[in-house]
């Protein structure tokens, strides 16, 4: 066991989990990109607010109703890949316009990495540990495995543990021309079983409370592991490794794949799902969400609202699972074929 995760809060381009209701609609992309829906923010001051740029506006509006009426957290780790990368661009911008003259100072403040995880501190008074991971497809799981190596060595504490990521229109544009974007319009609906190159972008932000109690518990990151290669081969035999590890004829539930309609990557999702039999589920998720580096952040919020309410959505299904219980569930996502993770959340026995 590695630790337990209690509330959570998720933004994303969809409203709600998709099995939570029988109106849901799935939020199409529009320009082949899926922006979330932001909801009202009540908890920030208009003020401020106004001066946020996206990504530090979507972190705190879903802190801080984990943090309202709670314990303090004993640290804030959080992950995203760009940071406020729209704010950086605008202060440079600044820099041209102004002739490096008097400039304003808040899109500098707000285009930092660690501006999300600061502000979030600021408003709340939070002094403890306080720190982001910036590892670009990996860095939700960086901060999974910061907040284990704290919990380890404190099982007394507890910490906000979360990931935010923007559609920034200058990042955009340099992945649409380096390929991973696709330049023709493309339907998230119908986002699978297209053989060409690219996908769509997406954003969003999941902030959760971690532990190491089991009461009240929403599920629990029971093992992880992450990977580094292009080698196909290389992945799947550390694939099988990490499931042997598990027991010798262990496999999961459900599991729940990054596969993104991008057929370079498809490869190590078709290997992936060979190595399961029949009775592991298959699920999919990036056309709810679209793709960004800390995607696997809004697959880990699906899994534990399968965990809560075990129904396994429709659309999010490839493959039906054998049981009808659902208990355990592997999330495989890549980033680019070269960064790999795999993340194996449980319910709380």
């Amino acid at each position: 066991m590695m630790f337990y995760f209690h509330s959570t809060i998720c933004i994303s381009p969809q409203a709600g989990f998709p099995g939570s209701h029988r109106e849901f609609s799935l939020q199409e992309a529009v320009d082949n990109r899926l922006s979330v829906i932001e909801p009202a923010y009540a908890g920030i001051p208009a003020a401020l607010k106004r001066r946020m740029g996206k990504s530090v506006r979507m972190a705190v509006g879903a802190a801080l109703p984990l943090l309202q009426n709670q314990p303090a957290p004993d640290g804030i780790i959080l992950a995203t890949a760009n940071g406020g990368m729209e704010d950086c661009i605008k202060f440079l911008n600044q820099i041209l316009e102004y002739r490096e003259g008097l400039l304003t100072p808040a899109s500098f403040v707000q285009s930092t990495s660690n501006a999300a995880a600061a502000q979030i501190a600021l408003t709340t008074k939070n002094y403890g540990y306080n720190i982001t991971h910036v590892h670009r497809g990996l860095a939700f799981e960086n901060a999974l495995m910061d907040a284990y190596m704290w919990i380890e060595e404190n099982p007394d504490r507890e910490y906000l543990l979360g990931a935010t990521d923007e559609i920034s229109p200058y990042n955009h544009n340099i992945d649409r021309l380096a390929g991973w974007f696709s330049n023709t319009a493309l339907s998230n609906r119908k986002l699978f079983g297209k053989k060409t190159s690219g996908t769509i972008a997406g954003e969003g932000a999941l902030m959760t409370r971690v532990s190491n109690r089991s009461e009240g518990a929403l599920g629990k990151l029971r093992a992880m592991r992450t990977i580094h290669s292009t080698d196909l081969n290389q992945v799947m035999e550390s694939i099988r490794s990490f499931l042997q590890a598990q027991g010798r004829t262990y496999f999961p539930d459900l599991l729940i794949t990054g596969e993104d309609g991008d057929d370079r990557l498809d490869p190590f999702y078709t290997a992936a799902e060979q190595l399961f039999p029949e009775t592991t589920g298959i699920a999919r998720f990036k056309h709810l969400c679209g793709e960004y580096c800390t995607a696997g952040a809004y697959a880990s919020w699906l899994a534990l609202e399968i965990l809560q309410q075990q129904q396994i959505p429709d659309i999010l299904v490839k493959r039906p699972a054998g049981s009808r219980q659902v208990r355990d569930i592997l999330i495989y996502n890549t980033y680019r074929g070269l960064q790999h993770s795999l993340l194996l959340i449980s319910v709380v026995y």
